[in-house]
């Protein structure tokens, strides 16, 4: 998993910022199934993580309008 910051997000086009944030919020829907289903995470951290660069291209978005 890559850190993303604000400004990697920048000088991503719009096209691609929004595959960024389907595939992070597919991660994030797929972490929380695997946790409800009664498995340990690898690294129980990376909700948290994945959480915080969902708002992080959510905030660069929504700074471009």
């Amino acid at each position: 998993m890559d850190i993303l910051t604000a400004e990697k997000i920048r000088q991503m086009d719009e096209r691609e910022r929004e595959r960024t944030l389907i595939s992070l919020r597919e991660e994030l829907m797929m972490l929380y199934s695997a946790q409800t289903g009664g498995g340990l995470a690898d690294n129980p951290a990376k909700a948290k993580i994945l959480k915080k660069q969902i708002a992080r291209v959510l905030t660069v978005k929504n700074e471009e309008k």
